[in-house]
């Protein structure tokens, strides 16, 4: 049986065994497993492995992440929700006091989340459009955002999650754009390519509080976390 600590963050935990440790979030679904990740029981409370193979925003916190927006309550644009393993984790951690909206182009991946997260998690919204016309899903986003998350393969994901941004996330809210380093140039160093991307969130009105390079959880991938000022 593991020990349990608490984070420098929120609804986040740390799963101590004598020889590892496992980043952890409670789980909001006790009994579901979204993407195969391990559950485990400490004084009838169900935790989640939270893997960071298989979440950026894990990577993020393992590689030092000092800045985490995304707390109980909290309201969530999350662009690129795939079939739900870090957006889930992003469920159990604003409670059902929060809510997270989740934008997927790709219909067949949006069955998937919606079987995989939505049928057990009252606080997630679903919907199925592309992030590049953010007027689109207007009705379904029933409040301004505390914080935008990105993470989508496009060569002008930047300015897709900017829009967003205008369009949806409060004054003093957060961005977290997952830079996708190969989606945006084939050749150019990942840091390079990083720090561009990061130069145009500063020229939109942002404050840059930090930037990560994922590696080894994710080569060539970079997380940027700023404040729209």
């Amino acid at each position: 049986m593991p020990s349990l600590e608490k984070s420098e963050f929120e609804n986040v935990f740390w799963l101590v065994y004598p020889d590892r440790k496992f980043l952890a979030t409670k789980n909001l679904a006790p009994g579901v497993s979204v993407y195969g990740e391990r559950l485990v029981k400490i004084d009838d409370v169900e935790y989640r492995i939270w893997d960071p193979y298989r979440s950026k925003l894990s990577g993020a916190i393992w590689k030092g992440l000092r800045t985490m927006p995304i707390r109980p309550g909290s309201a969530v644009l999350y662009l690129g929700a795939s079939t739900g393993t870090t957006i889930s984790h992003v469920s159990d951690i604003i409670e059902m006091q929060g809510v997270v909206f989740g934008v997927e182009v790709s219909a067949r991946v949006a069955r998937e989340l919606l079987d995989r997260v939505v049928k057990h998690r009252k606080n997630v919204i679903p919907i199925v459009e592309d992030a590049r016309y953010p007027n689109r899903y207007s009705s379904f986003i029933f409040k301004k955002v505390d914080v935008v998350y990105s993470d989508i393969a496009q060569p002008d994901a930047t300015e897709i999650t900017l829009s967003n941004c205008t369009s949806y996330l409060n004054r003093g809210g957060y961005m977290i754009l997952i830079v996708k380093a190969r989606s945006i140039d084939p050749v150019a160093p990942t840091n390079a390519i990083v720090e561009r991307e990061a130069k145009k969130v500063e020229n939109a009105g942002f404050e840059i509080n930090e930037i990560i390079n994922l590696k080894p959880y994710d080569k060539e991938h970079g997380l940027i976390v700023a404040q729209y000022k």
